[in-house]
């Protein structure tokens, strides 16, 4: 969630310098069952990755990989996040 300080553009000045801006959305958004390695390796490379996968906890992202994690990956962090 924003808070009162901090803008849209702000919340995701971290999207400039990521490295999936070189990559397709197909990459990191893939049909069922297709494999999502190549791009966790991407994110394990990136400089923005725990802002995305912070951006993605905090807006429920439901679909894709962000910060490196898929769906599943990221509804389990946030159940041990929760308690």
């Amino acid at each position: 969630m924003l808070n009162d300080t901090m803008t849209a553009g702000q919340e995701l000045a971290w999207q400039e310098t990521a490295l999936c801006r070189q990559a397709g959305p197909e990459f990191f958004f893939p049909a069922p069952g297709s494999s999502t390695r190549e791009a966790k390796q991407l994110c394990g490379a990136c400089e923005q990755r725990t802002a995305c996968l912070e951006y993605a906890l905090a807006h429920d992202e439901r679909f894709g990989v962000w910060g490196g994690l898929s769906e599943k990956e990221r509804f389990a962090l946030q159940r041990t996040r929760q308690g």
